[in-house]
C-alpha cells in the first residue's frame, strides 16, 4: 500500500473526481489546511483519512501528511501475497485541485519502489494552454535553472507531484512550512547525495469551483517565488 498525501485548502469540488481515480493500492491522506468549504467532510465521506493541520502553509500540510503516512512494513525480498499487501513506506504528494491525474501516480512511485531513485518528481506537461499560466511557468523555470546550477540536479520543475520513502523524507529534517518546502526538499536531497529523477506527467486545468493559491495570480506566484528564493539564500 502506498500513501498519497493531498495538501488541501478549499478543494471540495475537486475531491470526488480525484479520489474516484486513485489507482488500486494507493491510500489517500488529505492534509486539511484550514478549509472552510467542507473539504474535510467531503474527503471523509469518500473514505479518505483526514489530518487537520492548524499551522497554515503548504509545507505544514505536506509534513503533517507525511507524519501520518505508514512506515514500511514489507519484508525485504519477500514475494508472498501478504507481504505485497503491506505498507511499502512510499509517500506520494499531489495537489488536491484536480490538476493531476491520480492514474499517473505509479509513474513517480514505481522508480522509488524499484530502487532506481530516492526521489522522483513529476515534470508538468500542460495539456492545454491555460493549464499553467505564463507567469507561473516562467517563475518555475527560473527557480529550476538556479537549482540546476547550484546543486547539479537534473530537474526542470519544482513540481507539486513527487514520491519518496517516508523514512527518507523525515530523515532530511526539512524546516520550511510554507511554499519554500519543495525547493528545500530538493536542496536537501542533493546534499544528501540522493538520486533524483523526473518523469513527465500531464498537467490539467484545476477543477471548476476551486481557486489557486499560487499559480492563479501573479501575487500568489510572487509569494511562492519569495519563499523559495529565501530557501536558496540560506
Amino acid at each position: 500500500m502506498t500513501d498519497v498525501v493531498l495538501p488541501c485548502l478549499n478543494e471540495a469540488p475537486a475531491l470526488p473526481g480525484l479520489l474516484s481515480r486513485m489507482p488500486a493500492g494507493y491510500r489517500v491522506i488529505v492534509a486539511d489546511n484550514g478549509s472552510t468549504d467542507g473539504s474535510a467532510e467531503v474527503a471523509r465521506d469518500l473514505g479518505a483519512y483526514v489530518v487537520t493541520v492548524p499551522q497554515p502553509g503548504y509545507g505544514a500540510a505536506v509534513h503533517a501528511g507525511i507524519l501520518a503516512a505508514s512506515p514500511s512494513r514489507c519484508s525485504s525480498g519477500s514475494s508472498s501475497a501478504s507481504s505485497a499487501a503491506e505498507d511499502d513506506g512510499i509517500v506520494c504528494v499531489m495537489d488536491a485541485d484536480g490538476s493531476f491525474d491520480p492514474a499517473e501516480l505509479p509513474l513517480v512511485a514505481d522508480p522509488v519502489r524499484a530502487g532506481a531513485a530516492r526521489l522522483v518528481l513529476g515534470r508538468r506537461r500542460p495539456v492545454t494552454r491555460g493549464a499553467w499560466p505564463p507567469h507561473a511557468r516562467l517563475g518555475n523555470a527560473i527557480l529550476a535553472s538556479r537549482l540546476r546550477r547550484t546543486t547539479g540536479l537534473p530537474v526542470h520543475d519544482i513540481g507539486p507531484m513527487r514520491a519518496a520513502r517516508r523514512d527518507d523524507l523525515l530523515s532530511l529534517g526539512l524546516r520550511d512550512r510554507r511554499f519554500g518546502y519543495p525547493l528545500e526538499l530538493l536542496i536537501a536531497a542533493a546534499r544528501a547525495g540522493w538520486t533524483v529523477t523526473e518523469v513527465d506527467v500531464a498537467y490539467h486545468p484545476r477543477a471548476a469551483g476551486t481557486h489557486s493559491k499560487v499559480t492563479g495570480t501573479v501575487r500568489g506566484t510572487a509569494r511562492a517565488i519569495r519563499d523559495m528564493s529565501a530557501v536558496l539564500a540560506r
